[in-house]
């Protein structure tokens, strides 16, 4: 899509320093941007790469200096960039129409606008909103509800009775409402717990590829609006996610655990059972949280298990000292 400069910092909530006039159609790295893209710069230190871009327009923070460029003045230029991006930048449809090799059963209602893939499976009583996307090879299980302008990619999986709000992309291989791991112990086997919940995903959700989410035991699982899950996520049964929280690849969270709004969490953190992590706490990478610890609002933790950063920080500046401390106790017990 084309802009103007003009318009495009309207849009995004920028100001423009040169020609407004200029006509934008794509985005890149200052070093593959032609004179029509539109590149970034969030520090000083890469203002001479965007200087020397043959990119004619700049989103940039204030008091940063670029001679000959017109820039779009942003207080947050990563957020800005990205804005203006989503206007830029037209995405390949997943589904146009609705195949002839799918299968939609009877009961099912599909709005208008609908797109569904080859070999797509649509059970009966779905509900798909307007303007929704169905990838290749999906199934989509019997009473699910998906909402408006949603985006499901190839072979992603809903079970039976999954909720899905409006503009949520679920990328390819994610399986939501799967069953939790849920059993009982008689001492000699072990009996299935009932996994009679659902699983709720409200708007603007982003659920990234072979990501597992697991319908409640005899709650719900429900993830809140603007969260953004990573590739390689397992959702523990009746975990409870809140707005706008961030959770990188290859974490897991166990049953029952609560996650604040504004919440980040690094990539292979391990969340215990009944865990909680209060509103815009931080878990570092690799992160592990032991059953029923929580996490206070705004703090930062690191480490197995997990503790406050300053005192892991210490922890394992010791740590790393070990050998040298070892050496030195073995030369006080020979007498040396």
């Amino acid at each position: 899509m084309k802009w103007t400069a003009g318009e495009l910092a309207k849009a995004i909530d920028a100001r423009v320093e040169g020609d407004s006039t200029l006509e934008i159609s794509g985005v890149a790295a200052p070093e593959r941007a032609g004179a029509k893209d539109l590149i970034y710069v969030d520090a000083a230190k890469h203002a001479e790469r965007a200087v020397a871009s043959s990119a004619n327009c700049v989103v940039a923070g204030d008091g940063l200096g670029l001679p000959g460029k017109t820039v779009l003045r942003s207080a947050k230029p990563k957020v800005a960039f990205a804005k203006a991006a989503s206007l830029l930048l037209e995405r390949d449809p997943i589904a146009t129409g609705i195949h002839p090799t799918a299968i939609v059963a009877p009961l099912a209602r599909i709005g208008v606008n609908v797109g569904i893939g080859p070999y797509a499976v649509i059970g009966e009583d779905v509900h798909v909103g307007d303007g929704t996307q169905i990838g290749a090879h999906c199934v989509i299980g019997a009473g699910s509800w998906i909402g408006e302008n949603c985006r499901v990619h190839p072979r992603v999986t809903l079970y039976a009775g999954v909720r899905v709000g409006h503009r949520v992309e679920i990328h390819a291989g994610a399986v939501l409402g799967a069953d939790g791991f849920g059993y009982a112990f008689d001492g000699e086997q072990y009996w299935k717990f009932p996994q009679a919940g659902l699983v709720e995903i409200a708007d603007e959700v982003e659920i990234g590829a072979n990501t597992t989410i697991d319908r409640g035991s005899l709650d719900d699982t429900r993830i809140a609006e603007g969260v953004k899950l990573d590739n390689l996520v397992h959702v523990g049964h009746n975990v409870q996610i809140g707005t706008h929280t961030v959770i990188a690849a290859q974490t897991g969270i166990s049953g029952s655990s609560k996650l604040g709004h504004h919440v980040v969490v690094g990539g292979q953190v391990g969340i215990a059972d009944h865990c909680t992590l209060e509103d815009g706490s931080i878990a570092g990478a690799q992160a592990g949280i032991p059953t029923g610890k929580i996490i206070r609002k705004g703090q930062t933790v690191w480490g197995t298990p997990a503790r406050p950063l300053d005192q892991f920080k210490e922890a394992y500046f010791w740590f790393a000292r070990l050998p040298e401390l070892a050496e030195r106790v073995k030369k006080l017990e020979s007498g040396e």
